[in-house]
């Protein structure tokens, strides 16, 4: 069964699956805290319970969980290993926390998974006067992939070359306006 749980200050849902809604809502100091019922959109996407407390001896601490860490340390630690200990979404939806879909991964994954910054809008893609070239880095170096009338086009040859060389945990550019994301041969 598919839960979704609206978070306080977005609109926007988590999604969790029947076995992390029931820890989520059984477990003693989780339902103490009353975590289910207080998590926020974090600003980097992920859902998340903060609240400050007042110590007893003066002061304050604030109490930081990230559900995604949560569910992947109750229900996955025997897939972390040492090099793949950061906690990800499979499917890039941070607030998709069902066990399917999270995932340990290495930095390096994690790095090449995260969102673009780049001003044309597609990782790895760069216009140079009216031409888009596409660019890959592996170990450090960078590979010219090939020079592009579109930036669309060059963020696709950019996600055939990440998918032959890094396979399911290359990054892909999800390309503006289009249902598919291979492109279409044209006669």
């Amino acid at each position: 069964m598919l839960y979704k749980v609206k978070l306080k200050n977005a609109d926007d849902y988590v999604l969790l699956d029947d076995q992390v809604y029931e820890f989520l809502t059984t477990d003693p100091y989780l339902l103490k805290i009353d975590l289910i019922n207080n998590l926020r959109k974090h600003s980097s996407g992920c859902a998340v319970f903060q609240k400050t407390w007042r110590r007893a001896n003066g002061g304050y601490k604030t109490e930081t969980i990230y559900l995604h860490k949560l569910v992947a340390e109750k229900f996955l630690q025997h897939t972390k290993s040492k090099g793949s200990n950061l906690v990800g979404a499979r499917n890039g939806n941070k607030l998709d926390c069902r066990l399917e879909n999270i995932v340990y991964r290495s930095r390096s994954v994690a790095s090449r998974k995260r969102r673009t910054s780049s001003k044309v809008g597609y990782t790895g893609v760069y216009k140079e006067n009216n031409r888009y070239r596409a660019v890959i880095s592996v170990g450090r170096r960078s590979i010219h992939i090939g020079m592009f009338a579109t930036a669309e086009e060059a963020a696709l040859a950019y996600n055939r070359k990440s998918r032959e060389l890094f396979g399911e945990d290359g990054k892909i550019n999800v390309i503006k306006g289009r249902t598919q994301q291979e492109p279409v041969t044209h006669p």
